[in-house]
């Protein structure tokens, strides 16, 4: 594998301060509809824009400086608003600016607030409607005071310049609407601006988000992260379904994050956009052979990343199992097939165990990191979890013989997994990341002398670099591959505590141990989100709430939109850190898969709801199989009985939960649940 890949040209040094993805104290707050794509920037940052507007066509990934709005010399200054009064131009202070969600609107909707001498200004950004590349932001100018006065407005983008007179007669508020469009010019994308009109408090974007999924936890930050991800996971996905693995930074795609990031969408009411990047990431993203790609390529197979198989086919079973839609799987059946065959590959399996090899971890590392040949533990996760799935979606199709098949290959790769006495990835009660194919565990990488990664990372400090622990070893937890409260489950989790602070302070969890770290020394938000999933099927609430808290103080909490990771990194030759869609995906997981605890079958719905500790009560209303799904869950007070009330009809309560049938078609079913 060539090193160069992972080395890019984007130098935040150059240029406007606006160019730097990693402002001081900035929230990127994230809209649109697939047709356009946008991030409302606020930060306190000298030299950048305190609340500045990002345009971006969401077909075309590119670094933060390619936005439409973006100038080589003034970054996105020129999207600022100004208010000229008597030739004096007061803006927005980035100390004194507040942003955030706007709470109770019908669709998504930015809000920011600012004064300047005796004005006051709130603007408003939203998309109006789900047909049509525009942005609106609606301007209110507040004058307080008696008498009269006036003042112009100027804002623009990059070569354009906008502005309109108010006119204030005492105590008065004035509202400007300014629309950005996106179109086609000379080839390329290209974004006007013009004064719009007010499409009143329900745009035609309002009747579409009303059909997504709503949940409530009655705590205001849980409530606020599961908006922001319903309604940035939708932003960050192209009309086509493309999706950038991280926002400004890779400009790639993976098999891997767009199926997890398609099921989340799924569970959050966005069927529509969930099956397009399902069906693309099968006609474009699986080869002939079943090799899937990564980074936008395929890779030799000692290089493969044959987890992404796995995950696509558990993707794809749990979107049919969520919307009832065969036809996906129907349709393209044949590269499903040749998705199911390729990890049971000769090449790839291991003789003695039957595991399944390559030279390549889950994060990526590979021989130029140390990385020898191996079995990786995600990678058997994920093909034993798909291949379950395969066999399960060949028999919805009437396929028997490829049901048992693969079945009887997920069964064989799990026990080895979890049982060979010499090949499983478990050691001294917990599980380790990497076996080599002698059987011995590689708890440590060197890298190759002559790679050319840079040198100021831990991974070339002197001193062992570490293999485990690794987060990714909670994920066989929070799919409850294993008993969650059983032994393995508990010595892995305590095995993660050493990967929180572990060169820092103020929380979160390293992806893995800090010393073999080739690029990303700092707490990783999305990995932190798998120990946090982990802890809550464990039991270990305290873990999961502790992680929930530490996103909500990091930069961009207000916002909800987290960086791949917080802390130093050589940039260049790395590229700069950029938002992370999976993230979002992980805290849909964590509020629908677990807390509501809703996970629906082929004919029956099963329900575990459990309220987070100091939690009275949560509720949702979800669409399902084209109903809709209300669940409400509140802790049983002192003396009362716990049970559930599916519609009319009493079913006591059960610390696994409850099984629900799922009719051929429904408009609603009505839960209520009194819990411990």
């Amino acid at each position: 594998m060539e090193v160069q890949e992972h080395f890019y040209s984007d130098d935040p040094a150059r240029g406007p301060a606006d160019g730097k993805t990693t402002l001081r104290g900035v929230d990127y707050f994230f809209l649109g509809n697939g047709l356009i794509q946008a991030a409302v920037q606020v930060t306190p940052d000298e030299g950048a824009t305190p609340v500045g507007l990002l345009v971006m066509d969401p077909e075309r990934l590119g670094p933060k400086r390619a936005a439409l709005t973006f100038d080589g010399d003034t970054g996105i200054a020129a999207t600022a608003l100004a208010l000229v009064d008597r030739g004096t131009g007061r803006r927005a202070r980035g100390g004194s600016v507040r942003a955030r969600w706007l709470p109770g609107a019908a669709d998504p909707r930015v809000e920011v607030a600012w004064r300047s001498g005796p004005y006051r200004v709130t603007e408003l950004f939203f998309c109006p409607d789900t047909r049509s590349a525009r942005l609106l932001r609606r301007v209110t100018v507040t004058r307080p005071a008696a008498g009269g006065s006036g003042v112009r407005l100027r804002t623009g983008v990059r070569g354009h310049v906008i502005e309109t007179d108010l006119v204030f007669r005492g105590r008065a508020a004035k509202p400007v609407v300014f629309e950005y469009r996106l179109s086609k010019r000379g080839g390329g994308p290209a974004v006007g601006i013009r004064l719009g009109t007010d499409p009143g408090s329900e745009p035609g974007s309002a009747a579409h988000w009303k059909t997504t999924a709503v949940c409530r936890f009655s705590d205001p930050l849980l409530d606020r992260f599961f908006a922001a991800s319903k309604f940035q996971l939708r932003a960050a996905v192209s009309a086509s379904g493309r999706i950038d693995g991280s926002i400004w930074q890779y400009n790639l795609e993976w098999v891997r994050d767009q199926a997890l990031i398609a099921l989340a969408l799924t569970m959050a009411g966005e069927a529509g956009p969930a099956r397009t990047i399902l069906a693309r990431l099968l006609s474009e993203f699986v080869s002939d052979e079943g090799a899937t790609l990564d980074s936008s390529r395929l890779r030799p197979w000692e290089e493969s990343e044959f987890d992404q198989n796995g995950v696509l086919l558990f993707a794809l079973e749990s979107y049919f199992h969520w919307t009832g839609d065969r036809e996906l799987i129907r349709d393209n059946w044949k590269k499903i097939e040749k998705a199911a065959a390729f990890p049971l590959r000769r090449e790839f399996r291991h003789g003695p165990s039957g595991l399944l090899v390559n030279r390549r971890e889950f994060w990526e590392r590979h021989e130029a990191h140390g990385v020898r040949m191996g079995m990786e533990l995600a990678h058997q996760l994920f093909v034993a979890m798909g291949l379950r799935s395969a066999g399960r979606m060949a028999g919805l199709l009437g396929k028997p013989g490829q049901a048992r098949v693969w079945t009887e290959a997920a069964g064989s790769l799990r026990e080895a997994m979890l049982g060979d006495e010499r090949y499983s990835l478990v050691g001294s009660g917990a599980f380790i990341k990497r076996r080599g194919v002698d059987g011995n565990v590689q708890d440590e990488i060197v890298p190759l002398a002559g790679s050319s990664l840079p040198r100021q990372a831990p991974l070339f400090e002197p001193g062992r670099h570490l293999l485990n622990p690794d987060t990714s070893a909670a994920l066989p937890i929070a799919w409850e591959f294993i008993d969650p409260a059983g032994g393995l489950a508990r010595r892995t989790l305590a095995s993660m505590e050493t990967l929180w602070n572990q060169r820092w302070m103020g929380g979160g969890y390293g992806r893995y141990h800090v010393t073999s770290e080739p690029d990303s020394p700092g707490p990783w938000p999305f990995a932190s989100l798998f120990v946090a999933r982990a802890a809550f099927e464990a039991g270990e609430d305290a873990k999961t709430r502790r992680v929930l808290d530490w996103l909500g103080r990091v930069p961009g909490s207000r916002a909800a939109s987290w960086f791949e990771f917080y802390g130093p990194r050589p940039v260049p030759p790395y590229p700069q850190v950029g938002i992370i869609p999976w993230t979002w995906a992980e805290l849909v997981f964590l509020f629908i898969h677990h807390m509501l605890g809703v996970r629906p079958g082929e004919k029956t719905l099963s329900l575990r709801p459990r309220l987070l500790e100091g939690f009275e009560r949560m509720e949702a209303d979800l669409p399902l199989r084209g109903g809709r799904l209300e669940l409400s869950v509140r802790r049983a007070r002192r003396g009362e009985e716990p049970g559930y009330k599916v519609g009319s009809r009493k079913v006591p309560y059960h610390r696994y939960g409850i099984g629900v049938e799922l009719p051929e078609k429904f408009d609603r079913i009505s839960v209520r649940g009194i819990i411990p």
